[in-house]
């Protein structure tokens, strides 16, 4: 698609063409493809229909049809906007309803939604960390945890990923407000963060832990409540804990759950939350179907584990490579950007979507191809994918 000219003054002061023309050049340009059909483990692209094998739709819930006929009678019930902030009048009962679903699912004492994860991790650094406070984070942590960290205006202290020891030193000489801030499961290596140790040092600095469970709600735990649950940690030993409505739930939005003071703080102090939009009622009733559904689905979950262990097992008898991940997540490391984005290639001329993952996104050096599973992936989809990796080599 062709572009008009930038006019010459922004051209010489931004120099947009020649930001752009290095990004191609150091293989790290972004194109965008536009799906035709719904989510799921098959998917329609420019009239071809691919497997595809890296979205976040773990359970295979986006298209799942009482999740689709909730979010229809949701729009019918509420129409197709909350209209206004959750402090004005764009919160509904669809919205109080999922809360309190929420916080029972996971054992918190209340919940609050927010429009998406990056609102919400932003919310949490802001409104806990001012400019005499100490943040000390997982190197690895997603970018709205960083993102959160630098606008809080807190110093920021980056320990070695999944090192509680790396964190001890990090929260040393802290001034007594410090905040712990790491994912539950890591969204570009699928490991999990050492959560219990990782408490164990918190407590011990006196230090707010907050844990983004983005990608292990839904997946891990009893009835699906995450790693939290798995490790049995409740909210005196992790008082925040993060989750998305878009991933393993299938729909949009996400929510900061634990104590009632802290969720008030929440509510008070947190800009995110005062100053957007509320996400709409009818995708709070389409998240609350999602959460009956992961919530007692317990075959559908197992279905995801098995498809897990299908795909590793059967990379391990073809030698390929992958990192120690037992979660939807399985990334294949390629190294340079360009070999990253030649994989991805080959894998599309074979019918199979895996859109590969390169700096900043992951570290230098670690391009990837990131591979995920979900619960309606077959074993002959999987098998097939399996082949097409091993050719790769």
């Amino acid at each position: 698609m062709s572009s008009r000219a930038l006019p010459e003054a922004i051209e010489r002061r931004f120099k947009i063409g020649a930001t752009l023309a290095e990004l191609r050049a150091r293989n790290l340009f972004r194109g965008r493809t536009a799906l035709e059909s719904p989510q799921g483990p098959r998917v329609r692209i420019g009239g071809r229909e691919l497997l595809n094998f890296c979205g976040n739709d773990y359970l295979s819930l986006a298209a799942h049809p009482r999740v689709v006929d909730a979010l229809r009678e949701g729009a019918t019930r509420y129409g197709a906007g909350a209209g206004a902030s959750a402090l004005v009048c764009g919160r509904s009962a669809a919205h109080e309803e999922l809360e309190i679903l929420i916080a029972g699912w996971l054992g918190r004492e209340r919940a609050l939604l927010f429009g998406n994860g990056y609102l919400a991790n932003l919310a949490v650094a802001t409104a806990f960390a001012g400019r005499s406070s100490l943040i000390a984070e997982d190197r690895l942590n997603h970018a709205s945890l960083i993102d959160g960290a630098r606008l809080s205006g807190a110093r920021l202290r980056r320990y070695r990923h999944a090192d509680p020891d790396s964190l001890k030193r990090a929260l040393a000489g802290g001034s007594g407000n410090e905040l712990v801030l790491t994912d539950g499961v890591f969204s570009m290596d699928g490991d999990r963060a050492p959560v219990r140790a990782l408490a164990a040092a918190a407590a011990a600095a006196e230090a707010l832990l907050v844990v983004d469970d983005a990608h292990g709600i839904g997946v891990l735990g009893t009835g699906g409540a995450g790693l939290l649950d798995e490790e049995r940690l409740d909210e005196q030993e992790v008082p925040l804990l993060v989750g998305t409505l878009g991933k393993a739930l299938g729909v949009s939005g996400a929510f900061i759950a634990g104590p009632a003071p802290l969720i008030e703080t929440l509510i008070q102090k947190a800009r995110t939350y005062r100053y957007s939009t509320a996400p709409p009622p009818a995708l709070a009733i389409a998240a609350a179907e999602a959460v009956r559904i992961a919530r007692s689905d317990a075959a559908r979950r197992a279905r995801l584990h098995g498809n897990i262990d299908h795909f590793r097992s059967r990379a391990a008898a073809r030698g390929i490579p992958l990192g120690p991940s037992t979660t939807p997540i399985q990334p294949l490391i390629a190294g340079d950007s360009g070999t990253a984005l030649r994989f991805g290639e080959r894998l599309h001329a074979e019918g199979i979507l895996v859109t590969p993952i390169r700096p900043p996104t992951v570290p230098r050096g670690t391009a990837r191809l990131r591979i995920t599973l979900c619960a309606d992936h077959t074993a002959t989809e999987i098998d097939r994918l399996v082949e097409a990796l091993a050719g790769l080599r």
